[in-house]
C-alpha cells in the first residue's frame, strides 16, 4: 500500500557508515553524473552491506539521467539488457552498473498508475520517484538508497527495520513477486510440472537464496512459502543464467550454506541432481551425518574466498567432480592425499614426500574413503593416482552431457527421475578437465612448482589453470585434515581459521 508515513530517512554519519568504503570507480561515476546536474544514489545490495558493515560485491548507481544522458558522459559505457536495460561503466579498471529512473517495467507501470491516483500533492518529488523505484525491487532489504555527497538513507520500504530484524521478505506480496514480468509460460518435465501465471521471475527466487546464505538471515514465512511453492520454475532460465547464479552462490565466501539452501528447498536435484541425490542419501543416513565430504569441502571453501575476493566457477566445478568421481568411485586416502598433494606442491617427489609423512592418518569420509589396507609402493601409488585423476577429468561430463549424468546417477537408483538439466556448457567443460591434464598421464613430469604458497587471488578470480589446481589441492588437503579419525592435522600444511561471527550493527 502507499503509505508515506512508513517512509524513513537515516543519516549515514550515525550508522559508522565509513564514505572510503565506496570505491573509488564508484565515487568517479557519482561524481561526473552530480556534475551535470543529475540526481545519483547507490542503490540495492551494496547500501545492505555498508548498513552490515560488509564489503559490497560491487556497487549499484540509479540516476535521473537517462541512458542516453548516461552514455554521452562516459567514453566507455554500453547499454545491456532487454526487459530492464541498464549501462555498464568502464572506469579506473572496474564496470560500474548504471540504471535509470526512467526505465520502469512495462507491468509494474500499469500496477503504478493506479497506486499513483492515491498520491496526495504534497508528496515531494523526488520522494516518489524513489518509492516508484522501490516497488520494481525483489526484497526489502535491497530497496534502499543512499545518497553519499548528504550522508542520507532513504527507505520507502521498511528495509532498514528488516535488517535489524535479519530477515529477508519480498517488496510486494512473495508469490506475485515471483510470478510477474516475463508473460504466460507453461513447462513439464518428467517428475515436475510447472505452471506459470503472468510469467515469472524465476531469478528472483534463486537471488533469495543466496541472500540468506551470504548474510545468515532468515526468510520470512510467506517469502518461504513461495520460493517451497515456486523453485522449480527455475528450471525455465537459460542455463548461462543458471550457471551465473549458482557462481554467485559457490565462489562469494557462503557455499556451504547455499548448498544446504538449495537441498531445503528441492532445488539441488534441479541444478545439481547428483549432488542432490548424495545429500538426501546422507541426510537418510545418520552415522554418516558428521562425516559429509561434500559439506566439508565447501566449508574450505568458504574459508578462502568472500564477496571481494572470490574464485573462478572452474574451481567449484572441479570439486565437484572430484567428489562424484570419490562418490562413484571411492579411493583410499594416500591416493587422495597424492591427488591433492600434487596439485598443490606441483611436483611429484615433494607429493609422495607428503603421503609418506600421512600414510597412518585415517580418514573417516563414507562412502568416499575407503580403510587403508597396506602401504603401497611408488609405484602402485602412482599409477592408481593417475587412474583417478582420469576418473575425475572423465566425470566432468556429467555436468556437460545428460547421459553421462544419468549414468552417474545410477548409485542413487531412489532419486527423483533426472530433469535433463545439464547446465554448463561444453565449452566451460572443457576448461574444468584441462584443471586436470598431465595428472592422467605422465605424473612424475608433471612440474608446477610454485614460488610461493600464498593465493593470487587475482589469477584465481580469473581461472588461471595453475592457480585453480593450487587452490583445489589446499582444498581437498584441509577437506582430508577434517575428516581425520583420531583429529591430528597432518603434517606439511596448516588448516584455517574458522569465520569470525561479525557483530550486529544494530546491536
Amino acid at each position: 500500500p502507499f503509505d508515506p508515513s512508513t517512509w524513513r530517512t537515516m543519516d549515514s554519519r550515525t550508522v559508522g557508515i565509513n564514505k572510503s568504503a565506496i570505491s573509488s570507480s564508484t565515487w568517479t561515476v557519482l561524481k561526473v553524473l552530480q556534475k551535470k546536474g543529475f540526481e545519483a544514489y547507490l542503490v540495492g545490495g551494496c547500501v545492505r552491506d555498508l548498513l552490515l558493515k560488509r564489503t559490497p560485491k560491487d556497487f549499484d548507481v540509479i540516476t535521473t539521467a537517462s541512458l542516453k544522458q548516461i552514455r554521452k558522459q562516459f567514453h566507455h559505457c554500453r547499454v545491456i539488457g532487454r526487459r530492464f536495460p541498464i549501462c555498464q561503466v568502464q572506469v579506473l579498471g572496474s564496470i560500474i552498473e548504471v540504471s535509470s529512473f526512467s526505465t520502469i517495467n512495462k507491468s509494474n507501470k500499469e500496477r503504478q498508475q493506479v497506486v499513483l491516483s492515491e498520491i496526495s500533492d504534497n508528496c515531494d518529488e523526488k520522494d516518489i520517484l524513489r518509492w516508484k523505484n522501490c516497488m520494481e525491487r525483489d526484497f526489502t532489504i535491497n530497496g534502499l538508497f543512499f545518497d553519499p555527497f548528504d550522508s542520507t538513507i532513504y527507505d520507502y520500504v521498511n528495509g532498514i527495520r528488516d535488517i535489524k530484524a535479519s530477515k529477508v521478505c519480498t517488496v510486494i506480496p512473495a508469490h506475485i513477486s515471483f510470478k510477474e514480468d516475463c508473460g504466460r509460460n507453461s513447462f513439464h518435465a518428467t517428475a515436475f510440472i510447472v505452471v506459470i501465471l503472468n510469467g515469472s521471475d524465476q531469478a528472483r527466487i534463486l537471488r533469495g537464496l543466496r541472500i540468506v546464505a551470504r548474510l545468515g538471515f532468515r526468510f520470512s514465512k510467506e517469502t518461504a512459502t513461495a520460493i517451497r511453492d515456486l523453485s522449480s520454475s527455475v528450471i525455465t532460465l537459460e542455463k548461462s543464467r543458471l550457471l551465473m547464479e549458482l557462481n554467485f552462490m559457490l565462489a562469494y565466501g557462503a557455499a556451504e550454506s547455499s548448498i544446504y539452501l538449495l537441498q531445503k528447498y528441492q532445488l539441488l536435484q534441479v541444478l545439481l541432481p547428483f549432488h542432490g541425490a548424495y545429500l538426501a542419501h546422507q541426510t537418510e543416513d545418520k552415522s554418516t551425518e558428521r562425516t559429509n565430504m561434500l559439506m566439508k569441502l565447501f566449508s574450505n571453501v568458504d574459508k578462502l574466498f568472500a564477496a571481494d575476493r572470490p574464485c573462478d566457477c572452474t574451481l567449484w566445478l572441479g570439486l565437484l567432480a572430484f567428489h562424484l568421481t570419490l562418490v562413484n568411485h571411492p579411493q583410499d586416502a594416500p591416493v587422495v592425499w597424492a591427488f591433492a598433494s600434487i596439485m598443490y606442491y606441483g611436483r611429484w617427489t615433494r607429493a609422495i614426500e607428503f603421503v609418506r609423512q600421512n600414510v597412518q592418518c585415517a580418514v573417516q569420509f563414507v562412502p568416499e574413503i575407503l580403510p587403508t589396507a597396506e602401504t603401497k609402493s611408488d609405484e602402485l601409488l602412482l599409477e592408481e593416482t593417475s587412474h583417478f585423476a582420469s576418473l575425475v577429468k572423465s566425470s566432468v561430463d556429467a555436468f556437460t552431457c545428460i547421459d553421462a549424468l544419468q549414468k552417474s546417477l545410477a548409485r542413487y537408483p531412489e532419486s527423483s527421475p533426472c530433469l535433463g538439466l545439464v547446465i554448463v556448457s561444453e565449452k566451460m567443460g572443457k576448461s574444468v578437465s584441462k584443471l586436470f591434464d598431465g595428472l592422467e598421464t605422465d605424473i612424475t613430469s608433471y612440474g608446477k612448482k610454485r614460488e610461493t604458497y600464498d593465493i593470487n587471488y587475482a589469477l584465481l578470480k580469473k581461472g588461471d589453470p595453475d592457480e585453480t589446481r593450487f587452490a583445489m589441492g589446499k582444498i581437498i588437503m584441509d577437506t582430508m585434515n577434517d575428516g581425520l579419525s583420531n583429529r591430528e592435522t597432518s603434517s606439511g600444511i596448516s588448516t584455517h581459521r574458522g569465520h569470525v561471527p561479525l557483530s550486529s550493527l544494530f546491536k
